[in-house]
């Protein structure tokens, strides 16, 4: 069932039109117009009042029909594409049709055969819906708006059915993730509380991991920094976090040699406010913190702020070098994993940012190389990628990883292969993996063990 440790602020009451929407909705039972008498099985009972939850309204259509709206972020109604709700009361072979009627974007994965995903109480592991019963399309009735509508039968009475644009990965999760690790008691890794959550003072709001302790003594320290979550909705970037965390930390020789000669810090959750509260793009104050990175404000973007102060600490820092920093984000319009990197005037230092896309485009069968692409566009000025570009020095690399919400093609197939969770953490294993390949290439250890491995 849906995490419900605590009922997110956002859980307001609704009034008003489209545009008046301020809360989730809360157990909000759904029966014909005018209809007064007791509560029926498939009468259904909307709710997302929850941890990462977002429903703001449905509208009743039909016996069989519902129109759902997404509620906007927190404080900007610009942004409405992340939904994860659940109904109950339903009848034994119910069929439904759910439309999504207030998609902020029109470009949408929905039209290359992308689905909801959906679990219910007795089936708990979530599945994609099929391809066949989703349908992307302009709606007449919607002033012609992109409106994404999905059938769904519903076949045992006594199931909670939870319903979300895609696999969620809630701020408990990764507390529970983060718990684990710590039980392992590792020598070689520590956890720090890098500030506190604008939501609650009791919320850890991001997390670093540091593998410095078992570092060789060397005259300048390598280092890899991480960032994932920074907009709430793209859920798959932690499981692609976790899986980088995974690799470093398990007994594969690889992840050993990394460990003996390269820190690693990773923050898996850079908007933990925007991720509980079931926000698409942006924080509680309603910034999108990727626009940010320039001037942070320690009381509106308390995250961005702690972390800028850190990078900039360990780039004036002489015994360490600052060698990638790595921004982690799900793509709503584009299949597989690639990379946005910057562009530079001299021709050396091109070639050198192109070595890693290459390198992880051997080890990952899903991460593109011919989708990366290198830009110095003005919108992303205040990107963590755009601005850590122009503040390190030119040893150093900056990358945004993209990984797409729906799947990514293979060379010999025709049709998109859909993620799923494990192949979303795998990605994340390779990119690890891929670390000590360019380590290699310059000469960080004379270890000749193959790298080829794919878990």
């Amino acid at each position: 069932t849906a995490e419900r440790d605590a009922t997110p602020p956002c859980c307001l009451a609704n009034t008003g039109g489209e545009d008046a929407l301020v809360g989730n909705v809360n157990k909000l039972t759904v029966s014909p117009p005018g209809y007064t008498g007791p509560l029926r099985k498939g009468h259904l009972i909307f709710d997302a009042c929850f941890e990462s939850g977002n429903l703001g309204r449905v509208d009743y259509i039909g016996d069989f029909e519902f129109d759902l709206f997404i509620r906007p972020d927190t404080c900007n109604p610009r942004f409405r594409v992340w939904f994860n709700f659940t109904v109950e009361n339903v009848r034994e072979t119910q069929r439904v049709i759910f439309n999504v009627v207030n998609f902020s974007k029109t470009k949408s994965l929905y039209r290359d055969g992308m689905s909801p995903v959906v679990k219910s109480t007795t089936r708990p592991k979530w599945q994609r819906l099929p391809p066949k019963n989703v349908y992307y399309y302009r709606c007449p009735d919607h002033r012609r708006n992109y409106v994404m509508s999905f059938a769904f039968c519903f076949d045992r009475e006594d199931d909670v059915y939870q319903f979300a644009y895609c696999y969620p990965y809630t701020y408990t999760r990764l507390q529970h993730y983060l718990a684990s690790l710590e039980r392992r008691n590792l020598p070689y890794l520590q956890r720090e509380q890098l500030g506190l959550s604008v939501v609650s003072p009791r919320m850890k709001n991001d997390t670093s991991m540091w593998t410095n302790e078992n570092v060789r003594s060397e005259k300048e320290k390598k280092l890899v920094f991480l960032t994932a979550r920074v907009h709430p909705g793209e859920s798959p970037a932690s499981f692609v976090c976790q899986g980088v965390i995974d690799f470093l930390v398990s007994h594969h020789p690889v992840a050993q040699i990394l460990r003996d000669h390269v820190i690693f810090k990773i923050v898996p959750m850079l908007n933990p406010d925007g991720v509980y509260l079931g926000n698409y793009r942006c924080s509680l104050m309603g910034f999108d913190l990727n626009r940010h990175w320039q001037d942070p404000s320690p009381w509106a973007h308390p995250t961005l702020h702690a972390v800028k102060q850190l990078i900039v600490q360990m780039n004036q820092d002489p015994s360490v070098s600052l060698e990638f920093y790595i921004d982690i984000h799900s793509h709503s319009t584009m299949l597989n994993g690639f990379m946005y990197g910057n562009v530079f005037e001299e021709e050396e230092r091109v070639q050198r940012q192109a070595v890693f896309p290459r390198l992880l485009c051997q080890n990952a069968p899903d991460f593109s190389f011919s989708n990366t692409s290198f830009n110095r566009d003005k919108v992303k000025a205040g990107t963590g990628r755009r601005f850590l570009g122009g503040l390190l020095d030119d040893t150093s690399y900056c990358y945004t990883l993209e990984v797409s919400f729906y799947g990514y093609m293979t060379s010999v197939g025709t049709a998109a292969v859909p993620y799923s969770e494990e192949i979303y953490m795998k990605l994340g294993r390779n990119v690890a993996r891929t670390f000590l390949d360019y380590y290699k290439l310059n000469n960080l250890t004379k270890d000749n063990r193959p790298t080829n491995i794919h878990w």
